[in-house]
C-alpha cells in the first residue's frame, strides 16, 4: 500500500458508498487543468443535477488517483488495467458484507449474527460508479473507443463481482428485474367485428 500513501491521506476521510462511492474536491480537473472547459460537468454557472454533481466529484477523484499513482499517470495512459486497480483499492471502504465459502452464514440474505467477513463496495455502487466515468471521459474529451471504463475487462469484472457478492449474500439480481407484460401493437389490437352482411333483394 505505499504507493497509495498519499492518495490515502487525501482521499479516505471522504469516501463513501451507494450513492456517493467517492467524494473529493470538486474544484480539481485532471484533462486540461490549466483551460477552462465549456463541459457542464466543470461549469460552475449551471445549477447541475444530483447525478451531474456525482459524476463531477467521481471524475474529479479518479483525476487524484492518477496523480497519487507512483508512477503519476496521464488521462492517455490509463488503461482497463489502471481502472481495475482503482476499484480494488476502493474494496476496503465499503460497507457491503460479503460473505467467504467458509462462513456459516455464506449464502444467507440476513446473517443473524456476526462475523468476521470482509467488507466490500457493493457491486451496484462500482456499477453506477463506472457509467458516470465512462460518461465523464467522454464528455471531458475522450474517445470512445479509448475509453478504459468501457472496456471488456472493466465488464468482465463488474459481472464477477455481481455474481460472487449475490451467491455471498444469497441475493438473486436477477429477481430485481420486473418485466412489463407485453403489449400488442396497434396493429394485432383485437377489434369489434364488423357486422355481418346480408344480402339485399332489390
Amino acid at each position: 500500500m505505499e504507493k497509495y500513501q498519499s492518495f490515502t491521506m487525501d482521499v479516505v476521510p471522504q469516501v463513501q458508498e451507494v450513492d456517493s462511492v467517492i467524494t473529493t474536491n470538486p474544484n480539481t480537473s485532471i484533462l486540461s487543468p490549466t483551460s477552462s472547459s465549456s463541459s457542464s460537468i466543470s461549469s460552475p454557472a449551471t445549477t447541475l443535477s444530483r447525478y451531474e454533481n456525482q459524476k463531477r466529484r467521481d471524475w474529479n477523484t479518479f483525476g487524484q488517483y492518477l496523480r497519487n499513482h507512483r508512477p503519476p499517470l496521464t488521462l492517455s495512459r490509463c488503461s482497463s488495467a489502471h481502472v481495475l486497480e482503482f476499484l480494488r483499492y476502493l474494496d476496503q471502504f465499503g460497507k457491503t458484507k460479503v460473505h467467504t465459502q467458509l462462513c456459516p452464514f455464506f449464502g444467507h440474505p440476513n446473517p443473524p449474527a456476526p462475523c468476521p467477513c470482509p467488507l466490500r463496495q457493493a457491486w451496484g455502487s462500482l456499477d453506477a460508479l463506472i457509467g458516470r466515468l465512462r460518461a465523464a471521459y467522454e464528455e471531458n474529451g475522450g474517445q470512445p473507443e479509448l475509453n478504459p471504463f468501457g472496456a471488456r475487462a472493466v465488464r468482465l469484472y463488474l459481472r464477477e463481482v455481481r455474481d460472487s457478492q449475490a451467491k455471498a449474500r444469497g441475493i438473486s439480481y436477477e429477481k430485481k428485474k420486473r418485466r412489463r407484460p407485453p403489449q400488442l401493437p396497434p396493429s394485432q389490437t383485437p377489434s369489434t367485428p364488423p357486422p355481418p352482411v346480408t344480402d339485399q333483394i332489390s
